[in-house]
């Protein structure tokens, strides 16, 4: 049980966000189980959705919950390749990464890694960062030829993120990882949170993105969902793109361990909060 009194519970929860009343009932169903956030589209380029995003995190990691995150970078990595006028060419959603982008990406993802840590410091919440420099955590292998330096996590090390959840701080992740001669690669930020997620038997792996969730033939969201469902809607061409590859991906996480995948639009306020403490809930759960 959190051990936190009535008043502090009510001081640290947004005034816009779930109510204590709903909150209370929550509290325990959370607790020592590991949530991993997986954030990327706007909400790490727009300042207003970034500072909510921080202010959930924070206020999770205030009321005893175990977050973890996961940052993707892509917006930032395109603008800053742009400006230096380097074309990036994709395969199947991934970034072709050659020697000269990958030292590019692996910068830019570090200094937005740093941004985090230093925003949730601003909340008082305490952080370690965890990027290819500092701390790595993710042992890697070339996904393949054709891609370069992007890599598919072959080993986490979870006692090193085990040790730092314990001591109450949030682990804030980017996605590069070394290969055995210690180069760097970049991986989809999707994969690392399914695979970390894998590892830590976590209760929740959270998606934070610019969609609704899963929505139906008629635009409206399915608050949840189960593998068959899922088949289903791709083989009606209702799941269709680039959700393909995402659900299943959630499909995946949910069949080895994971109780639950949530898909959620990170645009609307304090959406992380109101998934895991109110009734409502917001986005679509994926169950195995």
């Amino acid at each position: 049980m959190s051990s936190l009194k009535e008043e502090e519970l009510i001081d640290i929860l947004p005034k816009d966000g779930p109510t204590f009343q709903e909150v209370k009932k929550y509290l325990d169903k959370y607790n020592d189980e590991f949530i991993v956030i997986k954030c990327g589209g706007s909400i790490l380029i727009d300042p207003n959705l970034f500072k909510i995003f921080i202010q959930d995190i924070a206020v999770l990691n205030k009321i005893g919950f175990n977050p973890i995150i996961i940052h993707g970078g892509g917006k930032r990595i395109n603008n800053k390749l742009s400006e230096l006028n380097i074309k990036s060419n994709f395969i199947k959603g991934l970034r072709v990464t050659d020697k000269n982008t990958i030292n590019i990406v692996e910068d830019v993802l570090i200094d937005f890694n740093k941004e985090i840590v230093a925003a949730l410091k601003d909340q008082f919440c305490e952080t370690k960062r965890i990027t290819s420099k500092e701390y790595n955590i993710i042992t890697v292998k070339p996904e393949s030829d054709e891609l370069g330096f992007v890599g598919t996590p072959t080993y986490i090390k979870v006692n090193v993120l085990k040790e730092i959840v314990k001591v109450n701080q949030v682990p804030v992740i980017a996605p590069l990882g070394l290969d055995e001669n210690n180069q760097t690669f970049n991986i989809n930020a999707d994969t690392v949170a399914g695979t970390i997620a894998k590892e830590l038997k976590a209760r929740r792996l959270m998606m934070i993105s610019d969609v609704d969730g899963v929505l139906d033939s008629e635009n409206k969201l399915i608050p949840e969902i189960n593998s068959n469902k899922a088949k289903e809607l791709i083989d009606r061409k209702v799941i269709s793109g680039g959700m393909i590859p995402k659900i299943n991906n959630c499909l995946d996480v949910a069949s080895n361990g994971v109780k639950g995948v949530v898909i959620i639009d990170g645009r609307k306020n304090h959406s992380i909060l109101f998934e895991l403490l109110s009734d409502k809930g917001s986005g679509t759960l994926i169950r195995e």
